[in-house]
This record gives C-alpha cells, structure tokens and sequence, in this order.
C-alpha cells in the first residue's frame, strides 16, 4: 500500500473533517492577529496532524483488528494529541480567528446562563480528570469494547469522548496561571495526574499479566497482522497503557510542578488568610 492509500479514510466522516479543517482555519487566522511562536505553532501542527492521522486513515482498519494498535491510538487520541495542542495554547489565538460578527455573538453568549454553565463543567475541577479517566477505564471494559468495536456509532463516539475529555483535562493541567482566574490549583494540578495515572497503570499491568483473551472482538473481527495471539496482542497493549501513557501523565505532572515553582518565585500563589486583629485564636 503507498502512501496515498494510507492516507485514505477507512471509513469517511464529514463531520469530523469539518471539524479539522475549521480548527486549521481558525489558528491561522487567529496567528495574524496574535504573536505565536513557533515552538507553539510546531505544537500545534503535530498535535493536529497526529490527531487527523489516528482518526481518519487506514490507521482506523488496523485499530478495529489489533488491541494493542487500538491502544496506540488512544494514546494519541487521548494522551499525546490533546496534550501538544494545548501545550501550544491555542484558545485565544482560535478565538481571534473568528470574524468579528462572531466573536460579538460568542462573548454575548459566554455571558449567557447556559453557556456559562457549559463552560462551568468543561473547566471543572473534579469532573474532567475524573472523565478523564473514566474514558480509560469504561471503554476497556471487554463488554462495552465488544460493542463499541462493532458498532461504528459507539466506535466515533467512543473516539470522540477520549479527544475531547483529553483536551478539556490537558487544558486544565497546562494552565500556567494561579487560581483565580484558572480553575485548578497548581497544586491540584500536580495531584490530579496522579490520580489519574495510577488506576491506567494499575489496568495496564492487570491487563499484562492476564493469561486469558480479554477482547474476543479482536479475533471475531480477524487480526490484521498475522503471528500475534490473543494474550501477545494484549501484553503489548497493556504495556503502552502502563509504560508510555504513564509517562506521559508523568511529563504533565512535572510541567504542573514547574508551573507551581515559577508562581511561588514570583510570589503569586494564593496567601493564605489571616486572622482579623484583635480576634483571638481559638482554644485547642
């Protein structure tokens, strides 16, 4: 197969195209009217491209065959795409990129109740890591991958619940500024990958070690690549969970830990409260 072939979606989806190419648009007009660097803008791009390519190639044939290909995607899907796009803090560049008739609207709308509620849980403190995690563990479970493997709707939903979930908990955790106006914490943004990290290992390793077929799907829907068995496939899948994804939740953590380094080094961490004078302290 060359490369023009691999290129071509397995299975085609207006929708998500759209998708891409407004986002592409957006980011180029937005950088005309914002300064943006071009580590940020490499961020993008390959965030963006690795998004594209895990979603909307030949790549989507081999995900739906082999497990461990399944969880190489995810981990672009989740993990590594959302987390270079939001490394590259694109939100006010792609707001930019709106005409100005359309920004007019979205700012009316911000102030709105329902849209502010939205924006409420996209930005929640305790519900996106937890989805964010959940979007691991649920769709692991060899029931719900048994369906969602076979039925293309659960297959697209399944795939976009772990993009959005992973950018909407990437851009709490890559929030350079202290809380307010971020909705995390530094320090919650250094707990909530571990958090998150620990039960994905924990799967990955349970996973490994497993000596049955977990995803009979696999061998129902015919492996793609010959001389891999059912338990090999898995202990290589489960490994990308434990080791890679780990790390990755790893470099999170230690970009939270700098962020909290360099806001205590310019003594802009929240203080904390004193006491009124004059009231005194309570009794042991």
């Amino acid at each position: 197969m060359d490369a023009l072939a691999w290129l071509q979606p397995w299975e085609f989806s207006p929708a998500l195209v759209l998708a891409f190419v407004a986002t592409a648009w957006l980011f180029l007009r937005g950088r005309r009217i914002h300064r943006v660097g071009a580590v940020r803008q490499s961020l993008f791009w390959i965030g963006w491209v690795m998004l594209y390519l895990s979603m909307h190639t030949q790549l989507d044939y081999y995900a739906e065959r082999m497990f461990f290909i399944h969880r190489l995607q995810h981990l672009v899907l989740h993990h590594l795409g959302p987390l270079l796009i939001m490394g590259a803090y694109p939100g006010q560049v792609m707001r930019a990129g709106l005409p100005l008739a359309w920004r007019v609207r979205l700012a009316a709308a911000r102030r709105a109740g329902p849209v502010r509620a939205l924006e409420s849980l996209a930005t929640n403190r305790f519900l996106v890591p937890l989805l964010f995690l959940l979007m691991v563990l649920v769709w692991l479970e060899p029931t719900v991958q048994f369906y969602s493997m076979l039925d293309w709707r659960l297959y697209r939903l399944m795939n976009w619940a772990v993009v959005l979930t992973g950018l909407m908990y990437w851009n709490l955790i890559l929030d350079r500024r202290p809380k307010p106006p971020a909705a995390m914490s530094p320090g919650g943004r250094i707990f909530s990958p571990i958090f998150t990290m620990v039960p994905q290992m924990v799967a990955g390793a349970v996973i490994v070690f497993s000596e049955r077929d977990l995803y009979p799907v696999f061998d129902l829907c015919g492996r793609a690549l010959p001389g891999f068995s059912a338990v090999d496939d898995q202990v290589i899948g489960g490994l990308i969970m434990w080791v890679p994804a780990g790390l990755i939740e790893a470099f999170g953590l230690m970009v939270a830990l700098g962020t909290l380094m360099r806001l205590s080094a310019r003594n802009r961490l929240p203080q904390p409260r004193r006491r009124p004078a004059g009231r005194p302290a309570r009794a042991a």
